[in-house]
């Protein structure tokens, strides 16, 4: 039976390779010459931090910059507000969302089942497998997915005969 995966999935590669680009301007900047301004890649998060809130702010708006321009959905990306300490030191966390989530899950599944399109829908983790007789509906699921906005940018991987 024919069936294919929604899934949403970031490419690590591509976030890791804005983050080289983020911290290759950063070195570069002369509004950030001689200050402690850092860029760290933790698994799914990118800790920014910075001497005072303006200075965080131009530092999220190059890392959104970077991960823009290698395609990097900022659907996927999950902003933070900046911790403030009292001394003025400044900390931001850019999260990455891997997966997709229970409730947006659902809303997928409940789009698609009101699409009365002979296909069946199934949660599995974090994706969403579509199956059914007929590659048309499948298709035709593939192409009303891409017409609605989602809170995360979807994709298609899987496709079976």
């Amino acid at each position: 039976m024919p069936s294919f995966d929604i899934v949403s999935k970031v490419n690590p590669m591509e976030v890791e390779n804005a983050v080289n680009q983020a911290r290759k301007e950063l070195a570069n900047r002369f509004d950030f010459k001689g200050t402690k301004a850092e860029i760290v890649l933790e698994k799914n998060e990118i800790k920014l931090a910075a001497e005072d809130k303006f200075k965080i702010k131009a530092l999220e708006e190059i890392m959104v910059g970077k991960l823009a321009k290698r395609q990097v959905s900022l659907k996927n990306v999950e902003r933070t507000d900046p911790e403030i300490s009292p001394l003025g030191h400044a900390r931001q966390v850019l999260k990455i969302k891997q997966g997709i989530d229970a409730p947006v899950a659902k809303d997928l599944t409940a789009f698609i089942r009101d699409l009365k399109l002979k296909v069946t829908t199934q949660i599995m983790e974090d994706q969403v497998r579509v199956t059914g007789k007929n590659k048309d509906d499948l298709q035709a699921v593939i192409a009303a997915v891409r017409g609605r906005e989602f809170p995360v940018a979807l994709s298609f991987q899987n496709f079976r005969d």
